[in-house]
């Protein structure tokens, strides 16, 4: 261990991590409930991005979902249906549910520094009636997650006042960071031509959205 993280320092145990930051406030636990209030759906539908969390034994998995607002659909207090869109067919998400269904959804609004949190269970369904309810352009996605809502309540907007997320003087240009092509060229030691693959990724995308 270096200087930063001997053992003297480390937080090894629930008592010290309490004595170290006091008593929760009553309003971060106030807002936590086990059922979609109405408040809390207008945010879930309002929202065009969600980030998923899945836990299984290959470990853990944080993936972006994303589409219209509205993608994720609440059916009623206490579920929710996200259809899972065209990807890279990795799947690390799904192998995890199919192990352990647990799920943690962070949903996110464009100019919203409040975020949603929903923690819950999920089932993965192939039930066609239910896949032709989420196409978009006449294509149907090959699964839908239902998700049981266990709990579920909003994140104050602190981290994304502090990151700046959604100011546009603090956005920078994709061309100061490695390019995908860089990045995966490099990686597979040249058996993927990165000038090629940056050449026909954005008409990739477009045309493997749904």
């Amino acid at each position: 261990m270096t200087a930063q993280t001997t053992a003297a320092h480390l937080v090894t145990d629930v008592a010290t991590l309490d004595a170290l930051y006091g008593t929760p406030v009553p309003q971060s636990l106030a807002k936590e409930i086990d059922y979609i209030h109405p408040y809390y759906r207008r945010f879930i539908e309002a929202a065009p991005f969600v980030s998923l969390a899945t836990v299984g034994p290959g470990g853990l998995d944080n993936s972006p979902r994303g589409d219209g607002p509205g993608f994720v659909r609440v059916v009623d207090e206490h579920t929710l249906m996200l259809p899972d869109r065209r990807g890279n067919n990795r799947l690390d998400s799904l192998r995890n549910l199919v192990a352990d269904p647990r799920i943690a959804l962070l949903f996110l609004i464009p100019g919203v520094a409040e975020t949603m949190r929903v923690n819950g269970r999920a089932v993965i369904s192939t039930d066609p009636a239910l896949l032709e309810s989420f196409a978009v352009d006449g294509k149907a996605p090959r699964s839908v997650l239902v998700v049981t809502v266990e709990r579920i309540y909003y994140q104050c907007a602190k981290a994304l006042v502090r990151s700046r997320l959604w100011d546009p003087a603090a956005q920078i240009e994709r061309s100061a960071l490695p390019s995908t092509g860089t990045m995966i060229g490099e990686l597979s030691r040249g058996a993927i031509d990165g000038a090629t693959y940056d050449r026909e990724l954005p008409a990739r995308i477009q045309a493997q959205l749904y």
